[in-house]
Parts: C-alpha cells; sequence; structure tokens
C-alpha cells in the first residue's frame, strides 16, 4: 500500500473498540454464570482468535450485528478441548488463557502463528509453576505450543522482574482457582484492565501501590460491558494530527485509563494541543473524547513508570519525535524487543530509510528531530503497529511511501486505512 503526503487532516474518528479490553470480556464471561453482552468489542484477528479458543471448550459464544452474546458456564464449566487451541498472533490470548486453563481438570495444547511460537512464555511458566501448575513448552524452549494439565493450585506472592499486564493477569486468573489468595508485585504499575473486570464481574482484587491480590472465587457473573475506544488505535491519529499542519481531530468515546494513557502525559509534555471533553465511565473504565491540533512540538527523556502506560504505542511515539524540535529518548523500553517484531531495530531501520536521525540503544531509541522525512519502501515486519505507525510517517513525508504486507493491520484495527483517508482535505 502506498501513502502520499497530506496538507491538513480534519474531522471525527471513532476508533475501533479497546483490544486488551475485549479479550478480557470474551474471556471472564465465559468463565462466568450467566450472559454477557459486549458492546463495541473489537472485531480483530486477535479477539476473534479468544473467542475461537473458549468455542472450544464448549461456550456458546453469538456474533449479532451490534454486540458479542457469550453463555458464560462458570469457573468449571469449560470442556476439553479436542484440537490445538489455536491463538492466532495474539500474545493476550496465549499468556491469559494459559492462567485460566492451569487450574482446570483436563489437559490442552496452545498454539499460534510464527511469532508467536517465537515469543517469551517463560515470564508466565515460571509463576504458574509455582503455583502448582503443570504447563510445558512443549519443544523446550520457553515459547509456544504449551501443553498445560489441569490441577489443583496453590496461592503465590510473586514479585515479577517486568511490568506486564499480561504477566499479571495470568497469574490473578490462576489465582481464581488456587487455595488461597495470590498477588504479584511488579517494579512498576502495567494496565489494570484486568483488576478493574475482574471486580466488575464479582472477584475479589485488591492493588496496594504495585501489588494486586485476588481471592479465590466460587463464582463470577455474567455483566454488560461497553468497550471503550481504545487508545493504541487513537494514538495513531493524536501524532497525525499533532505533526500535519493546519489538523484538528476530534476522538470519540476513547479509553483514558490511567495505566493505557501515557501517551496522552508525553505528548502534553512535548506541547500538544490536546483537549479531554465529555470525561465518563462505563464498566469501571474511564472514556471521554479527545481534541487534538497540529502542534509545535519538543524532544524529551521518556522511560522509568512512564514506559509501561504506552508499551505499544512506541513506534508511532517514535515517529512523531522525528518532527519535534531537539532530542527524545527512549529508555527502558527492553519489551519492545519482543513484541509481534523487534520493534526497535524495526522503527530505526524503516525511520533511517526514510532520513530521520535515530540510534537504537540497548533499551530503545534516541531520535533526533528536524530532519524533513523522506518517502522509502517499509517492511512492516508483518507487524500492525509498524504498519500503522508508518501509514502515518508516510502522509507526512516528502514523497511516496509504500508500505509492506499493510493488510496486518487486520490484528487490531481493520479499519484503519479507511478512517484514516476520511480524514484527509484534498
Amino acid at each position: 500500500m502506498k501513502f502520499k503526503k497530506v496538507h491538513a487532516l480534519k474531522g471525527e474518528v471513532a476508533v475501533p473498540g479497546d483490544k486488551s479490553i475485549s479479550h478480557r470480556a470474551v474471556m471472564f464471561g465465559s468463565i462466568s454464570n450467566g450472559l454477557t453482552e459486549i458492546t463495541n468489542f473489537l472485531y480483530g484477528a486477535d479477539c476473534l482468535s479468544t473467542i475461537h479458543c473458549f468455542r472450544q471448550m464448549g461456550i456458546q459464544i453469538e456474533n449479532t450485528t451490534d454486540r458479542i452474546l457469550i453463555h458464560g458456564k462458570g469457573l468449571h464449566g469449560l470442556s476439553k478441548p479436542y484440537d490445538t487451541l489455536d491463538t492466532g498472533n495474539s500474545g493476550t490470548t496465549i499468556r491469559l488463557i494459559s492462567g485460566i486453563l492451569a487450574g482446570q481438570s483436563f489437559e490442552s495444547t496452545l498454539n499460534g502463528d510464527q511469532s508467536i511460537q517465537n515469543r517469551p512464555m517463560k515470564r508466565i511458566i515460571t509463576p504458574l509453576r509455582m503455583m502448582g501448575a503443570s504447563i510445558t513448552s512443549i519443544r523446550n524452549n520457553d515459547c509456544a505450543p504449551l501443553h498445560i494439565a489441569g490441577r489443583s493450585l496453590k496461592g503465590i506472592h510473586y514479585h515479577s522482574p517486568i511490568a506486564s499486564a499480561q504477566v499479571k493477569s495470568s497469574v490473578l486468573l490462576a489465582g481464581l482457582y488456587a487455595d488461597g489468595s495470590s498477588s504479584v508485585t511488579e517494579p512498576y504499575l502495567s494496565r489494570n484492565h484486568t483488576e478493574i473486570m475482574l471486580n466488575y464481574f464479582g472477584g475479589d482484587v485488591q492493588t496496594l501501590e504495585t501489588t494486586a491480590t485476588i481471592q479465590p472465587a466460587a463464582e463470577l457473573y455474567g455483566q454488560k460491558v461497553l468497550v471503550p475506544g481504545d487508545i493504541s488505535s487513537a494514538a495513531y491519529f493524536l501524532t497525525a494530527g499533532l505533526i500535519i499542519p493546519n489538523s484538528e481531530i476530534l476522538l470519540k468515546n476513547v479509553g483514558i485509563n490511567p495505566t493505557r494513557a501515557g501517551i496522552l502525559q508525553v505528548y502534553k509534555e512535548m506541547g500538544a494541543d490536546i483537549t479531554i471533553l465529555k470525561e465518563h465511565s462505563d464498566s469501571g473504565e474511564a472514556s471521554a473524547d479527545i481534541l487534538v491540533k497540529s502542534s509545535s512540538l519538543q524532544g524529551i527523556t521518556i522511560g522509568g513508570d512512564m514506559i509501561p502506560t504506552l508499551i505499544d504505542e512506541l513506534p508511532v511515539i517514535a515517529v512523531l519525535a522525528c518532527f519535534a524540535k531537539g532530542t527524545t529518548i527512549i529508555r527502558d523500553a527492553q519489551e519492545l524487543k519482543v513484541k509481534e517484531s523487534n520493534r526497535i531495530d524495526v522503527m530505526v531501520k524503516n525511520l533511517s530509510s526514510m532520513g530521520a536521525d535515530i540510534t537504537a540503544t540497548d533499551d530503545g531509541m534516541i531520535i533526533v528531530g528536524g530532519y524533513p522525512l523522506q518517502g522509502a519502501v517499509i517492511d512492516s515486519k508483518s507487524d500492525h503497529r509498524i504498519a500503522m505507525s508508518f501509514a502515518i510517517a508516510g502522509i507526512a513525508a516528502d514523497g511516496e511511501t509504500e508500505i509492506l504486507d499493510a493488510d496486518c493491520v487486520k490484528i487490531s484495527y481493520p479499519d484503519f486505512y479507511e478512517d484514516l483517508y476520511h480524514l484527509t482535505c484534498k
């Protein structure tokens, strides 16, 4: 797919439902008693993988025109799947579902695509085994495919070496089936959608600073879940609105959970003209409309406890940094190396090909802004966030930019290119 420079973006966008919350709504609804009704669900490939896995375990899930209906069977109502559970490209699916499967009464096997088979699973294998789980990397390389033999679990207090919502959630979900309380302490607070939603479904999760503690549950209960727009998807339009002159974009009903909304704080520190409107809460999650206007930006240093709140947005933040005055330093972001691609290497290579002054470090990037970008051929590495980031770079760069394997955006935002096109002023 090819992109050329545009001179303004104006209009409104309703970005698709939050991917993290959509995943969890399906999972928690499946292990709850009664009906769970999900509106504004993200119909992306990752979330559809979660639905497929729970259907394989006997859960009736209806896709209607405007909602998902989950007919939950309770904490112990899942059935043994008669085939491998295919999690596709979804790290959230494979890591969270492992926590649920660890406490079941049957055996199961989890696998995914080539990317998933190369992503690190030891980070969940270690704490789940501490709880008494039988979980094995079939190829003995600490990656998928995984074999899990459900059994009785014990509560633990796990000190995670990384701030990861997927690790924390895997342990908390296993903790639903444990013989006592289970806690996870992180070096920094990661996104807390699991804690919010488990409590919304009737669970008992308490948070003190960076420690989340769950009590084993007798039952969870089906709920109505309105999924807010995904701030990770909104990030591309926030960035485009800031770096393309004469732009003004209104993003409707976007989730602004503080553990996810670090990009708003970072952009404001860089001088962004961003206004939060109509703030409200649905299903325990904060949401708002966000108005963004083109702005003069200044480079800053991004690191520490800010990183877990914007880890998925760092690729497009790197694009924005090319248009800011001075130097932007991204540090403490080693996690970028083990996403769908090595996002540090991919961003540095591709932005360098467009003429950016960017250098890779062991844990991030150094970007000196002010060098006009030139169109180039971009290898997305089949990574949806890389493809969307360079679509934004492409419409801000001189010349023509071509993105290879551009269709990978279907993982999280199937209509991304259409929504971007509708903002283009000709």
